[in-house]
This record gives C-alpha cells, sequence and structure tokens, in this order.
C-alpha cells in the first residue's frame, strides 16, 4: 500500500512542526509511550483515506493523516485500537467474542481520556469523531442492552455472534479494563488523585513515567519509572489473558501469591513467614491494632515511638479508629469513630522531639521508652512496642541495649513493631528482625521508588502460628478496609473479609518488586561504592551552600565505619536541610513554596534572561515535601529532603559496565548540583515567593 506509512516514518514539514506545536506534540507523544506495547501490531497512517481509523485484527491500525493535524485526537484513538488488539489478542481460540474487546477498549480509553490534561481536553471539544462521542457520554457498562455498541463494530468490521455478555467477563471488566497508570492509583484513597494541570498528586509525582523531572523524593514518593512502568504494564496484559482463560478469580489469586512469593524471594525469607498487603502505611498500622488483638486476650497499650514521624493517621488507626472520611475499598466513614469490632486500646506517644523542637537525645528517648513499657507491664498489659527503624527524616530509635534492658522486666508481654516503613534496610537485616519474632512494616514506595500506597506487613513464623491457631475472629468492621485475598489464605481470623480483590495495590506492588528485583541485581561492590560516592556528594554539597543548613547532627554522620559491614543502616541517605535567606530560615509558608517551585517548570518567570537561566529555571526537579519542623526553640519553619533512591544505583548500572555505572551516578550528582542551584535562582527572586 503505497499510500499508508508507519506512523514513526511520518514527517513532513508541516504546521504542526512548526515551533510554537513542537511542545505540544512532544507532550502528547511522550503520553503515548503509557499505551501498551505489542509486538507484530503496526500503526500505518493513511495519505489516501484522510479520516480513516482502521483496526486490522492482529495485525496492524490504519489511521489518516488528518487525524496527525489533533495529535490529541490521534491519540485518544490509538490508545482505543492498541487497547482493542491487546483484548483480540487475549481471547485466543475465541474471535467471536469481540464484543468484550469493544466494551473493554472503550471503558480503558474514557478513562484514559479523563487522566487527560485539561488543555488537551479542550482540543478535543469540537472533534467529529464518533469515537470521541461515545467517550465523552462515559455511560456506565450496560450488558443487558448490547446493541448499544454496535457502532464500535465499524472500526475492524468484524460482525460479533455472541449476543449475550458472560457472566465471567464482569470482574474481568470491572478489574483489569482500566489503563495501567489508573491501576497504580486505584485502590489508595483522594491522595494519589492527580489534578488535570500538571498531572501530580499530593506528593508531587504521577502514576506514570515522568523522566523529564530529576527526582530525589524518596523519603516521601516518586513518580513510577518508564522500567517499571513497561513489566507492569505487560503484566495487565498477561492477567487478562488468564483471566479469560483460566477464569478471573484463579488468575488473581495466583498473581497475589506470585507477588508475595517474588518478595520473599528477594529478601531471602523463609516460606513459613506471612505477608500480608495494604494500601498504604496507615492501613499497616491499623492491621497491626487488629492482629494484637488475635494474639492476647490482655488489655493492650501501644508504645508509638517517633509519633511525630509517622502518618498523621497512624495514633488514630492503632487505637482501631477511622483515620480518614473513606476507606481504601471506598466505603464513607467518619473519622475518629471506632470501628466496629474493637475493644479499648491505649495509646503512648514517644516524639523524637521535645516541647521546643529539638530533638532528643538517644539516651532520653531510650529513658522515656523504658519508663513507658515497664509502667504499663506493671499493670500486666500487653505491649506493643512500635520501635522506628529510619524515620523520613533519616533517625532511628530505639537502641539495642535499650531492648535489651526491657527483655529482662519480670513477667514482660510485649511484641515489637519494627515500623521500616522507608525500607532503607538490606535483606539480612529483616531476617535478624523476624529472627526475634519482630513484626516489620515495609513499604516498596520509599527506598525502592515504587508508586506511592504499597504497604505490607511481614509477620515471623511465631507470631503466624499464634494467629492460626487461634479462635478470635478480626474486627468486624474491617470488611470496609480490606479483602479476604490480601490475606494468608490459611487464617481463619480472615475469613470474615470482604471478596473482592485490591488490583491497585496489586499492581503497586508489582512495580515496587520490578525495581528491588533490579536494585539487587547490581553487584554489591558496585552497589555500595555507589552509595557511598553518591551520599557524601550529597552531604558535602547541602554543607558547601550558605543557603542551606543541615538538620542532621555530627553523631549521625553518614558514615558508621565502626560498623563490621556496609550496610544501608550504616550510613544517611536522607538529608534534610533548612533554607536560608539573608542568614533567616525561610517561614513554613515559603519552604512548601520553594517545593513546589522546584517542582515547577520557571521558564516563563525568566524571559530575557540568559539561556543558561532559563534552562535551570525551566528544570523540574523533585525532592522530599516540606516537615514542619522548629528552627532553634522557637522560629516555626520546615526542612526539605534530598534522599538516596534504588533507582540512583539500577539506572546506573543498565549498561553492566564499571566505567559507565560511575559515569552515570556522577551525572546523577551533577543533578543535585542543579537542584541547589535552582534553589538559589528562586531565593534570588523574591517575587517567587509573593
Amino acid at each position: 500500500m503505497t499510500n499508508n506509512t508507519l506512523i514513526e516514518d511520518q514527517y513532513k514539514r508541516t504546521s504542526l512542526f512548526e515551533k510554537e506545536n513542537v511542545n505540544y506534540l512532544v507532550r502528547v507523544l511522550k503520553r503515548f509511550n503509557t499505551v501498551p506495547k505489542l509486538n507484530n501490531i503496526n500503526i500505518i497512517t493513511s495519505t489516501k483515506d484522510l479520516r480513516i481509523f482502521k483496526i486490522i485484527p492482529n495485525k496492524s491500525i490504519i489511521i489518516g493523516a488528518l487525524f496527525l493535524k489533533n495529535p490529541t485526537l490521534a491519540l485518544v484513538h490509538l490508545r482505543y485500537g492498541i487497547e482493542w488488539q491487546l483484548w483480540y489478542k487475549a481471547l485466543n481460540n475465541d474471535k467471536e467474542d469481540t464484543i468484550l474487546c469493544d466494551i473493554a477498549a472503550l471503558k480503558v480509553t474514557q478513562i484514559f481520556y479523563e487522566l487527560l490534561p485539561k488543555d488537551d481536553k479542550e482540543k478535543l471539544e469540537n472533534v467529529n469523531s464518533s469515537l470521541i462521542d461515545l467517550i465523552k457520554k462515559n455511560e456506565p457498562l450496560d450488558t443487558e442492552s448490547l446493541l448499544k455498541y454496535k457502532t464500535l463494530q465499524t472500526f475492524h468490521g468484524l460482525t460479533n455472534t455472541n449476543k449475550v455478555f458472560k457472566n465471567s467477563w464482569k470482574p474481568i471488566i470491572e478489574n483489569l479494563a482500566k489503563p495501567t497508570e489508573y491501576l497504580l492509583m486505584d485502590g489508595g484513597d483522594f491522595r494519589l488523585n492527580i489534578d488535570e494541570i500538571n498531572l501530580l498528586n499530593k506528593y508531587g509525582c504521577r502514576p506514570f513515567p515522568r523522566p523529564e523531572a530529576f527526582t530525589f523524593a524518596s523519603s516521601t514518593a516518586t513518580s513510577v519509572s518508564n522500567f517499571a512502568f513497561d513489566k507492569t504494564d505487560k503484566v495487565r496484559s498477561i492477567l487478562i489473558r488468564n483471566s479469560i482463560k483460566n477464569g478471573f478469580k484463579n488468575a488473581t489469586i495466583d498473581f497475589s501469591e506470585l507477588l508475595k512469593n517474588n518478595l520473599k524471594k528477594i529478601f531471602k525469607l523463609n516460606d513459613e513467614c506471612q505477608i500480608i498487603f495494604s494500601p498504604s502505611g496507615t492501613d499497616s498500622a491499623l492491621q497491626i491494632a487488629a492482629l494484637t488483638q488475635i494474639i492476647t486476650d490482655k488489655d493492650i497499650t501501644h508504645v508509638l515511638v517517633a509519633s511525630d514521624e509517622t502518618g498523621s493517621g497512624v495514633p488514630a488507626a492503632l487505637k482501631g479508629c477511622h483515620f480518614e472520611n473513606n476507606t481504601a475499598l471506598n466505603y464513607p466513614v467518619k473519622k475518629g469513630d471506632t470501628i466496629e469490632g474493637f475493644r479499648a486500646i491505649d495509646l503512648i506517644k514517644i516524639p523524637f522531639k521535645d516541647e521546643n523542637g529539638a530533638l532528643k537525645s538517644a539516651d532520653q528517648l531510650d529513658e522515656e521508652i523504658f519508663n513507658a513499657v515497664s509502667e504499663t507491664n506493671k499493670q500486666g498489659r500487653q505491649v506493643v512496642l512500635h520501635t522506628m527503624d529510619q524515620s523520613k527524616l533519616g533517625y532511628q530509635s530505639p537502641s539495642k541495649e535499650l531492648i535489651e534492658r526491657l527483655n529482662a522486666l519480670q513477667d514482660l508481654s510485649m511484641q515489637i513493631i519494627v515500623d521500616a516503613a522507608q525500607l532503607r534496610l538490606d535483606p539480612t537485616d529483616i531476617q535478624n528482625y523476624l529472627n526475634k519474632g519482630y513484626i516489620i512494616t515495609i513499604t516498596g514506595s520509599k527506598y525502592f521508588t515504587g508508586p506511592p500506597y504499597s504497604g505490607a506487613l511481614i509477620l515471623p513464623e511465631n507470631v503466624s502460628k499464634l494467629i492460626q491457631s487461634s479462635k478470635n475472629r478480626l474486627p468486624k468492621g474491617l470488611t470496609k478496609y480490606y479483602n479476604h485475598s490480601n490475606w494468608p489464605t490459611s487464617w481463619d481470623c480472615a475469613k470474615v473479609l470482604s471478596d473482592g480483590y485490591n488490583y491497585g495495590s496489586y499492581m503497586r506492588w508489582n512495580a515496587a518488586i520490578v525495581e528491588m528485583d533490579r536494585y539487587f541485581k547490581t553487584p554489591i561492590l558496585y552497589r555500595n561504592m555507589g552509595i557511598e560516592m553518591f551520599c557524601n556528594f550529597v552531604e558535602e554539597s547541602i554543607k558547601e551552600a550558605t543557603f542551606l543548613e543541615p538538620t542532621y547532627k555530627l553523631e549521625t554522620k553518614s558514615n558508621s565505619y565502626d560498623s563490621k559491614e556496609f550496610g544501608l543502616k550504616n550510613i544517611r541517605t536522607i538529608f534534610p536541610f533548612f533554607i536560608l535567606k539573608n542568614n533567616e530560615v525561610l517561614s513554613i509558608k515559603n519552604v512548601k513554596k520553594v517545593y513546589t517551585l522546584l517542582n515547577s517548570d520557571l521558564s516563563n518567570q525568566f524571559k530575557g534572561s540568559s539561556l543558561e537561566t532559563i534552562r535551570l529555571a525551566a528544570q523540574k526537579c523533585h525532592i522530599g515535601q516540606a516537615v514542619n519542623v522548629k528552627h532553634g526553640s522557637d522560629i516555626e519553619s520546615a526542612i526539605l529532603r534530598i534522599s538516596l533512591g534504588a533507582r540512583v544505583i539500577s539506572e546506573s548500572w543498565v549498561n553492566r559496565d564499571i566505567s559507565l555505572y560511575f559515569r552515570n551516578i556522577e551525572a546523577q550528582m551533577s543533578q543535585i548540583t542543579i537542584i541547589i542551584k535552582k534553589i538559589e535562582l528562586i531565593l534570588n527572586n523574591p517575587q517567587l515567593l509573593e
């Protein structure tokens, strides 16, 4: 077909490629990268039939050249066509069921359209397209009247011989007929929603790749990498095929167990350990509150170390109360009310900072913890001690010596929980904790840079056996929070939970595990040397900047050379700092403004400046979001954080070449320099903070 050309070979000097349109075209092409990648499906432009949109099953998608004059229109049509081809491939031999492909592709493209930026949606306001009309109607799935989808048959020309919507399709459509970027937001809460201008969530990141930003925000949250997104998108295709072939429930249970087994393999855990996925770290705290009721009939007191550096909802969750006004399963609840089935629970908070905002010494923290535990133990209560192994500011507590003192207490009944949400630990650290009988809370979204809201509990063998043998049941109110599928299948106590599945949680964990796997494939010598190089550079760079003031003390210096072996526990990887203007610390409001400005393109504010300044202003820099911290004993301020994430290492090792590896580490160190220069640029232009 001489009038047809592969789309990537279609380039003529039309108005589309003029200077003012190129940035728009580039943005659309970047978004096209989130579309599933299918083998042997060609995208062809037709210069003969300018308005054609045709799907050739299992072969190609033909789109008229006229579509290319409105790249957003072309993008939406191609998103539909590729999704249709994906489901058609999944049908295997049941090719008469094309109505499933029509409906699934329409639903996916409707969601894809909703996630477009506002500017792009406006470009579809007055277009003449039957597909766009159907997308904008956004009607709920109607399985009783399949004729309303007949228009979609014109795109592929196949006649659907099956007039009945199979019951087995419904859960597949409900759970998997969603773009991967939407699944990475699904099953969490409103904090994962993205705005329609910058497509960023509350954490300053997004559920699809953002390679244009310099990203060192692993202490908070990070946009998913291209590598993890592509791997997770491929998994969605496999799950669609397996669900059609083997049934949705079987395919989902197999996937959930595969994720847990992969996590055990990465951290070299024994099979008797149990893993429970949760939508967030706060949900993990609620799970702990419930599990402690299973293993003891005593009155319970939680001793929460670092209460000022945990999630704001954690204290409420540990007391068995609703911590938001909606749950991860999207049930409306009243924040602060006790969840049905929870007993009365006491909570003792032990913050890292004193009433003046000063960081307490390790000895002071140890003494407060000892007093809280010993007094609670005297009352004959069950103690649940929540320890912190790396907080969002990089602190740890209590000391090993304090744990030894506690274990010497007479008739002590205590379960230790390790808050390792940052997961700045090596496999041996996790194994050591489990061997001591500690429960560990982790996330895949901090150090390992998976999508936000991928939480989990790891339970040691002895605790798992206690729960499995218990006749107690989980609080009834948890049916609004969790599905049975996320909990160990051998636990009778969990059978009261809902029968659904949280595919958002599964997909986020899949992306996180992908990141973990490639991180640990970097040889340990190069991995540790890269960590040393990067962290030493960040520490020195912050110290040298006269307008930045690091908050970490000398005793928490970067390296602990007295340790027998290198480990993430022994090196500072989170670098918090105050920002100064004229030797005065910025207000909380202005620190938050700096954070937002760093993560934005400011080039429009510097028209007429040098090219170097414009490029610096344009660079988007995503670092750890503001945390309110007092400067000295009386000045209210906030700090920002630059943090090492696993991707600094794994993406530097992508070529598996030693010399290139260290050059790649140095390139990311150069990004730190640019971030600090952009902070200085913002401070030197005070109108930006007004």
